[in-house]
């Protein structure tokens, strides 16, 4: 009886190992949010996300960053601003600051995707590693950068609405916020207070993982 017993614990033993148990997800890189390169990421799900466009500034710009406070926006970077400023760059990293590659206006890309392999490069050899995220000056991206950035499995991220200062926004639920810090198009450091106090923003990936990623068809 004994003999039987230790047999079928065995046996029982031996198909629950060989029985695939559910595990928990592991977590998800963010790389190809998208099911295809026509497609661009303009709105999550639920919340708010803020971004912000850096193109240019100087103390300014490492002043803000200095007194910022998580959940931090997501820096999108033009690549010759981060070569002029390294010493706020490496108060970004510091601080763990979330970044993106910033790039030059769509039509840059139109036959010339090595300008994006040269910038995804620079930022690479900047901060370690590549970028989840890019976005264009102007948020227009066509075809050849869409299919560029597919293959290097970096996501194509637009807004929801562009904040150039003045009265704020009404709240819409997954919104993508951008914010720019050009020479030619540049919020007030008091706008921006005035925009993060108007709402809770979240981290873009609490935003859009809730989860319904909002995409925008782009015709070839």
């Amino acid at each position: 009886m004994k003999q039987k017993i230790i047999i079928l614990t065995i046996l029982v033993c031996g198909i629950l190992l060989l029985v695939p148990f559910p595990q928990k997800p592991a977590l998800l890189s963010v790389v190809k949010l998208t099911e295809e390169p026509e497609h661009i990421i303009v709105r999550g799900s639920s919340g708010s996300a803020l971004t912000v466009n850096i193109s240019f500034g100087d103390m300014d710009i490492e002043n803000w960053i200095a007194n910022l406070k998580a959940p931090y926006p997501l820096l999108f970077l033009d690549m010759d601003w981060v070569d002029r400023f390294p010493e706020t760059v490496d108060l970004i990293k510091e601080k763990n600051i979330p970044v993106a590659l910033l790039g030059h206006a769509g039509e840059a890309y139109h036959q010339n995707t090595e300008l994006l392999i040269s910038q995804l490069e620079r930022f690479e050899k900047a901060f370690g590693s590549q970028p989840l995220w890019f976005r264009t000056m102007d948020e227009d991206f066509p075809f050849p950068l869409r299919a560029a950035l597919w293959e290097a499995e970096v996501n194509a991220l637009g807004s929801s609405a562009v904040y150039t200062g003045g009265e704020i926004p009404p709240v819409i639920e997954g919104e993508i916020l951008s914010v720019p810090l050009h020479r030619e198009v540049r919020v007030s450091f008091t706008d921006m207070k005035n925009l993060m106090d108007s709402r809770e923003f979240q981290p873009l990936e609490d935003v859009l993982f809730a989860m319904s990623v909002k995409v925008k068809k782009i015709p070839k």
